[in-house]
């Protein structure tokens, strides 16, 4: 079901199906159903300090600061446990994104880190190379430095780099390590696959999956398909 939003001092909380929400289910007619020890998305959503933009951002950039929102969210990991992660996004994007990981939330689809990109300098390379699942990066396309990268917008996600590697022109898997999940079957943990729960998830929201380009990327969403 689509998440409801409820914004205080802006601060938004996300209320999903796995978390327990103020209104009664019997009062629209639904059958109430057990509570489970399910832990919540818990989304938090605010404006950037500039500590957590750091080499993200840089004057001339598309987006300002004051554009941008830092969205704190509970993710399952690959070790079974909810770890909290945190994600730059352009302030129309938090809405499909929060849908999109509340869906994945719910499935219990596995996020190896969640780190904003400032974590590691702004560099691209180094945050994929750690399998680290990011948003805003004011940065050009791989391998087309003369071209912005959505990211460098606030409207795109890459989500676990290494299991959906980008494959450029030569064939080549982006980041190296990512190289064995050039193969797409079987899906293991934490990979993404046409018509899956993530993709269908973030297609529900508006978004497009990279994963369908000719040299596919099959980490990146974003709201234009670019």
């Amino acid at each position: 079901m689509r998440p409801h939003f409820a914004a205080v001092a802006a601060t938004a909380v996300l209320c999903t199906a796995a978390v327990s929400c103020a209104a009664d289910p019997r009062a629209a007619g639904l059958r109430a159903l057990p509570q489970r020890p399910v832990a919540a998305l818990s989304a938090q959503v605010g404006a950037v300090p500039p500590d957590k933009l750091g080499a993200s951002y840089r004057p001339g950039c598309p987006v300002g600061p004051g554009e941008l929102r830092l969205v704190r969210m509970n993710h399952w990991g690959f070790d079974g446990k909810v770890h909290r992660g945190e994600l730059i996004v352009h302030r129309d994007a938090v809405e499909p994104v929060l849908d999109a990981f509340g869906a994945a939330f719910e499935a219990r689809f596995p996020i190896r880190r969640m780190r904003v990109t400032a974590v590691y300098g702004g560099s691209d390379a180094r945050a994929m190379a750690d399998d680290n699942t990011s948003a805003f990066n004011c940065r050009p396309v791989t391998g087309d430095p003369g071209r912005l990268s959505r990211h460098a917008y606030g409207d795109a996600v890459d989500i676990n780099p290494v299991e959906n590697p980008y494959v450029d022109v030569r064939g080549t898997a982006h980041p190296a390590n990512g190289h064995a999940h050039l193969d797409r079957t079987p899906a293991g943990p934490g990979t993404i696959r046409s018509g899956d729960l993530v993709t269908s998830a973030f297609r529900a929201a508006g978004w497009y999956w990279g994963g369908r380009w000719s040299n596919p990327d099959y980490q990146h969403f974003s709201a234009t398909g670019g």
